[in-house]
């Protein structure tokens, strides 16, 4: 096997070959507990195969350099981390970095359990996707090391993390103003998880918007959600238990909204006759939907990209200040929102 080959095997490439989630094979190669042997040989023997195990441990003996970046992200059945993590892989392979990725699946412990793991030398910076950030001393701890991290969509008090992310007050607030030029005036809300920043900022902006618009604002409009499917339908059938009903639904997310879109349909409902839904995100599932969601974008791939170039600037020199990146976000308009029929009054 050539040196340029070796050099751009990557865990997915190890994932793809095992038929396993790069999570798993993360675990395999740091001799993790809880993986099933016949899962862990089928691992090691594509490792080994590929050439992923006898490259990671010439980088390990060079100048003390791993060569790896490590990433901790909530789950994997997700569009968004999806987009977010194909964009970091291919930017660190170009830079000669290969990435190890652990769930948390949000558990409480686990994130400060797997920061600690990643730090004790097995990786040269980390990248935290959405944290919790529960226990904010790990973060003080990586600051006392000095060691590369980032934060993506999510924010430290402090200030003392560097942190991307997009607008998403802004989105939220032009989302929300679309829906109310459409004369929408009785507009429900789902929330995403409210520990997360992004969460916060998206329902702020909905609030502002509603506002400006002259609308009347109820908390009864609000349903918290969760940002999976599940929790937007079980928020979504909440609203439409409100009266008036919401003759539109802005949900935090599209894996939310798709979850509303279901609950909709199974109220016997149409979308965007009779009520009109909009998510947040733009992943690649919103524009083949039916009927295709309109939605708010952020610049996924972009998002990626810039904490690999911040993290990797931070390792190249540790004294780095931190920095906070906020990347645009744009409305996309679609299929799934309608303009409200004025009723016109008996003596018009």
């Amino acid at each position: 096997m050539s040196d340029r080959r070796q050099r751009s095997v990557t865990i997915f490439d190890v994932a793809r070959a095992s038929g396993v989630s790069y999570s798993t094979v993360s675990r395999v190669l740091n001799d993790f507990a809880f993986v099933k042997s016949t899962t862990r040989q089928k691992v090691l023997s594509a490792a080994n195969e590929l050439g992923y195990v006898a490259n990671l441990q010439a980088r390990s003996l060079a100048g003390g350099k791993s060569n790896i970046i490590g990433m901790l992200v909530p789950s994997l059945d997700n569009g968004y981390i999806n987009v977010i993590s194909k964009s970091i892989d291919e930017e660190l392979s170009k830079a000669g970095y290969d990435l190890m990725v652990y769930t948390t699946h949000h558990k409480k412990g686990k994130e400060a359990q797997f920061v600690n793991t990643l730090t004790g030398g097995l990786s040269d910076g980390l990248l935290l996707m959405v944290p919790l950030i529960e226990d904010v001393r790990y973060l003080e701890l990586l600051q006392l090391r000095n060691f590369p991290y980032v934060l993506i969509d999510q924010t430290d008090e402090a200030k003392k993390s560097t942190v991307v992310t997009s607008s998403n007050f802004q989105g939220s607030y032009e989302a929300t103003r679309y829906l109310i030029d459409l004369g929408h005036k009785t507009i429900g809300f789902i929330t995403g998880l409210m520990a997360i920043h992004s969460a916060r900022e998206r329902l702020a902006g909905y609030k502002a918007a509603s506002q400006e618009g002259n609308i009347k604002f109820d908390e009864r409009l609000i349903a918290e959600g969760d940002f999976h499917p599940t929790g937007g339908y079980k928020a979504t059938q909440r609203l439409l238990e409100q009266r008036p009903k919401p003759t539109a639904i802005f949900a935090s997310n599209d894996l939310s909204a798709f979850g509303a879109m279901d609950a909709i349909r199974n109220a016997g409902l149409e979308i965007p006759k009779d009520i009109s839904v909009i998510g947040f995100d733009d992943i690649p599932q919103a524009s083949t939907t039916f009927p295709k969601l309109t939605t708010v974008r952020q610049p996924l791939s972009e998002i990626g990209q810039t904490a690999v170039k911040l993290l990797l600037e931070h390792v190249s020199n540790p004294k780095i200040k931190a920095r906070q990146v906020v990347l645009e976000t744009s409305l996309i308009i679609r299929d799934s929102c309608r303009r409200v029929k004025r009723v016109k009054k008996e003596n018009d």
